[in-house]
């Protein structure tokens, strides 16, 4: 096999909003296969720093190479579903990528059965509980089969079955090929999850590191005391 490709590269960036920096110098490569969670307390810059690789937010300067957005997807705490049919926002993601009939309903209920949404396919999506919405959102990843899923605190919020249920469908979606970037809140989930955490404190990177090493000895305070709890 050869080697892993950079999937999503950041170089020098920063961003500004009326002269308050959100992001300085951040500099990050993400290789094909990494699975990264961003960790920092409220405020440090994560889910900018997410919004920055999927296109959301142009960086004040700096250079960004990321997946086109066909090939990457971004879900957030609360998904941003259509008012339409569980199996309807399904098909709209891939008629959206070009898939036509039949294959679009194909795939679409494939992803659906996938997620364990099949006896939900005709109920409208803003009638699903939250774990529900999060597992639509992911079958909508599941059809379209991105290189790059970033995911904004996907559980935050969840009960612990409805947690799980996510985290194995973030793992089942990677297992077709799409690699993870996500934040999150939830340590436990982190050291679960993660194979590289990337730590953000107040905008800036200050650790890079392998998971396990990362958290067995936190190079810098502010990880540290966030660790700790006494960051939140």
């Amino acid at each position: 096999m050869g080697e892993p490709s950079t999937l999503l590269s950041l170089g020098a960036v920063s961003v500004s909003v009326a002269d308050t920096a959100l992001l300085t110098d951040i500099d990050l490569r993400v290789q094909s296969g990494d699975r990264v969670v961003i960790l920092g307390a409220n405020g440090a810059g994560k889910s900018t720093l997410l919004k920055v690789c999927n296109g959301l937010i142009v960086p004040s300067k700096g250079e960004l190479v990321a997946p086109p957005a066909n090939n990457q997807a971004l879900i957030f705490q609360r998904p941003a579903l259509l008012r339409r049919s569980v199996i309807e926002n399904v098909k709209f993601v891939l008629a959206a990528r070009g898939v036509r009939e039949p294959e679009r309903s194909s795939q679409a209920q494939i992803a659906i059965n996938a997620c364990g949404l099949a006896a939900m396919a005709s109920r409208p999506a803003i009638a699903l509980s939250g774990g529900e919405q999060q597992r639509l959102a992911l079958a909508r990843v599941w059809a379209c089969r991105p290189d790059l899923l970033l995911a904004d605190e996907p559980t935050a919020n969840l009960a612990p079955a409805a947690m799980r249920d996510v985290e194995n469908l973030l793992l089942a979606v990677e297992a077709l090929g799409t690699t993870l970037v996500l934040t999150t809140h939830n340590i436990a989930q982190a050291k679960r999850l993660a194979r590289r955490i990337v730590f953000l404190d107040g905008g800036r990177i200050v650790e890079d590191r392998p998971a396990a090493e990362f958290f067995a000895s936190p190079a810098s305070a502010a990880a540290r005391t966030y660790l700790a709890g006494e960051s939140i």
